[in-house]
This record gives structure tokens, C-alpha cells and sequence, in this order.
């Protein structure tokens, strides 16, 4: 069983940052592979970023990528999120997931991940 909790939400103007974070319970945090996706008003989930149990394997999407870093602790059971240059079509709920199938190394699917996080509002103004 892992938990996890978001935070670090908030509201930033255009080229802006912000640093999310997931905190996660349980001792499974280390085996799992993590994601963050988010979900704007009115569309479809999408992914943002993956990270591999280790840490040494990552994927982002392109709208992300080169903006966008995720990075775990597993010292703290924490993912991050760094989100810099943020642009208004960022602006979304984020949430973070953890993926415990020890075959899977990350993946970008979400029916893929066993546990969500509430999720945290990330709002950029333009």
C-alpha cells in the first residue's frame, strides 16, 4: 500500500516556477515506479513525467520537456516535481502516482499506475 500526498500547488505568473512535491507512506515507495500527470478543466488527463525506481531512467512529455525535471528521494519517500518557465496552458491539477509492478520500469500509461495522490492546483497566469 503506498499513500501519497501532493503539495507545492499554487499560483505563479507565465515563465514563472514552481516545485511540486509527493510524499509517499509506505515502505513500497522504493519499489515503485512514480509519474505525475495532470488534468485541466474540461480535458482528458495527460501524462507529464516518469521516473524509474532508481532514479537513473526518466520520461517527460514534449509539451514538458527541457522545462519540466522530476526527480525522487527515496532517503525522504518524496518525489519532486521542478517546473520552470511555466507557460498558461500548464495550468492544471497535478498528481502524482506510484506504479508497483516490479516488471515495469516506468511507464507513461495511467492505467498503468496502482496509486493516486488528491492532487495539487497549479494555476499560471499570463
Amino acid at each position: 500500500q503506498v499513500q501519497l500526498v501532493e503539495s507545492g500547488g499554487g499560483l505563479v505568473q507565465a515563465g514563472g516556477s514552481l516545485r511540486l512535491s509527493c510524499a509517499a507512506s509506505g515502505r513500497a515507495f522504493v519499489n515503485s515506479a512514480m509519474g505525475w500527470f495532470r488534468q485541466a478543466p474540461g480535458k482528458e488527463r495527460e501524462f507529464v513525467a516518469a521516473i524509474s525506481r532508481s532514479g537513473d531512467r526518466t520520461s517527460y512529455a514534449d509539451s514538458v520537456k527541457g522545462r519540466f525535471t522530476i526527480a525522487r528521494d527515496n532517503a525522504k519517500n518524496t518525489v519532486y516535481l521542478q517546473m520552470n518557465s511555466l507557460k498558461p496552458e500548464d495550468t492544471a491539477v497535478y498528481s502524482c502516482a506510484a506504479e508497483v509492478d516490479y516488471r515495469i520500469l516506468l511507464t507513461t500509461e495511467a492505467r498503468l499506475y496502482d496509486y493516486w495522490g488528491q492532487g495539487t492546483q497549479v494555476t499560471v497566469s499570463s
